[in-house]
């Protein structure tokens, strides 16, 4: 096993940096291709988000649940353990680039949203979106439609599942062992597994069953009621740990813009070591944390009630914000204030809930462990629905069932596998979506600008390129 989690740790660390190339580049086409969509509607994408109105159309959801599926599918653990990890291995420096990153990635949601919305196949209720519909019908390439559906729907199945899980039970294991508390190890051969860990994940399967079970609908009231909650109280405990260490917060952001740009070296390093390691992971787990070139965003938005592909392109502009810019920063202020990331041989898992344990005893860590146990939660039932789709483009409705019984097998393995290896094989899986979907995204740019331009009040006008909705 430990020859398979070396291996996996070098290909990830081999793949990082042509993914971050790539999604570098992407965001800063959109932003100049866009005109600087994140900052001229800016204030439009916070209204229409907010009011989320429907504006006609076939479509699952209202786009206010579309919106909350979307941001349910992708604030998960990423934001907490995720973040962390770019803290403690990258150095406060990687909060700046992941900042950078977040800035372009809005640009690039907001395409995808967009295009997902603008080429999804709608007939009612029923709505069928996501990447491989702009790839075969606006690019027309359906190779290139076949190859985003299996490598997405492969990494839906074989890496959130592991992710989420096992954020979630490391953090509920350290948690009871921080108050002496353990259940002991159950051994399968000479592996022994955490009986904690085991059944959180267990737990998670059950619950995510039963709200995956009911489709869509099910999926989008789960997120609508559980998105707000896992955020305000995850940003309750975080407000709390910054007001705590308030005295401290002008030497963090003093460190954060420094080790951004340093270029000593560390442990015998060559020059410069200490800034690419902070772009490394502050960009790697920005695209983990944000999801923007993955495609997601169009099987999500493209699930709304509505007839204007803009308004769920502004309202994928807000997740990244949200994700960026909150959640995601509130995650690695913690770490910072609190000096946890420095701690010999801690994780990312633990360094959250011991920052939060630093500035509110025994509370704050159970408040992390909640809120990891949430943003897993909700990012296991809205991945679901991705895989759902990306499988049924390939074989048909047909596979839906047996997809959802396997993925929810699998959860509880994901509870108990090492964290290191689960988080490098995550990398791996969810990068390769994002090369046939840039391809889409950058071949349909125009219809994309042409969005971008839109203003409400203008009418629409049907091109050839626009499909029926």
């Amino acid at each position: 096993m430990k020859d398979v989690a070396d291996f996996i740790e070098k290909a990830s660390n081999s793949f990082s940096m042509p993914l971050i190339t790539v999604v570098v580049a992407t965001g800063l086409f959109f932003t100049f291709r866009l005109r600087f969509v994140q900052i001229t509607r800016f204030r439009e994408a916070v209204r229409e988000t907010l009011a989320s109105q429907q504006s006609g159309g076939n479509g699952a959801l209202s786009p206010l649940q579309a919106f909350m599926t979307a941001l349910a599918a992708t604030i998960g653990t990423g934001n907490i353990v995720g973040v962390a990890t770019a803290i403690v291995k990258g150095g406060p420096g990687a909060l700046f680039w992941m900042w950078c990153y977040g800035f372009l990635a809005m640009a690039t949601k907001f395409a995808e949203a967009s295009l997902g919305m603008h080429y999804r196949v709608a007939n009612g209720d029923e709505v069928l979106s996501g990447p491989m519909y702009y790839l075969r019908d606006g690019l027309k390439s359906r190779t290139l439609g076949v190859i985003y559906a299996l490598v997405g729907g492969s990494a839906v199945l074989f890496t959130t599942p592991l992710t989420q899980p096992n954020s979630v039970a490391v953090s509920f294991a350290t948690q009871l062992k921080t108050h002496d508390y353990t259940l002991g190890s159950w051994h399968l051969g000479e592996t022994a597994i955490d009986e904690v860990r085991l059944i959180v994940g267990l737990v998670l399967a059950v619950f995510t069953w039963l709200v995956i079970v009911r489709g869509i609908q099910s999926i989008g009231r789960a997120a609508q009621k559980l998105s707000p909650l896992k955020v305000g109280l995850y940003l309750a405990g975080g407000f709390t740990v910054l007001v705590t260490h308030l005295g401290q917060v002008p030497a963090v952001f003093a460190a954060i813009f420094r080790e951004a740009f340093s270029l000593k070296a560390a442990a015998g390093g060559t020059l410069g070591y200490v800034i690419m390691e902070a772009i490394r992971y502050g960009i790697a787990r920005g695209v983990y944390a944000n999801e923007a070139g993955y495609g997601t965003a169009a099987a999500a938005y493209g699930t709304a009630k509505s007839q204007r592909p803009d308004q769920q392109g502004l309202a994928a502009m807000m997740d990244v914000f949200i994700i960026t810019y909150i959640t995601s920063t509130i995650s690695a202020l913690a770490v910072l204030l609190t000096g946890t990331w420095q701690i010999k041989d801690i994780t990312g898992p633990e360094a959250v809930p011991a920052a939060f344990n630093a500035a509110i005893p025994i509370v704050g860590g159970w408040m992390v462990t909640i809120s990891i146990f949430l943003f897993g939660y909700t990012v296991l039932i809205g991945w679901a629905f991705y895989g759902e789709q990306f499988l049924e483009y390939l074989f048909g409705p047909k596979i839906i069932v047996p997809f959802r019984w396997l993925y929810c097998f699998i959860i509880p393995v994901g509870a108990v596998i090492k964290v290191d290896a689960v988080w490098n094989w995550g990398d791996i899986c969810n990068g390769m979506q994002v090369f046939p979907n840039v391809i889409g995204l950058i071949g349909l740019s125009g219809v994309t600008a042409a969005y971008a331009r839109y203003r409400p009040g203008a009418r629409y006008e049907r091109t050839k390129e626009r499909r029926n909705l």
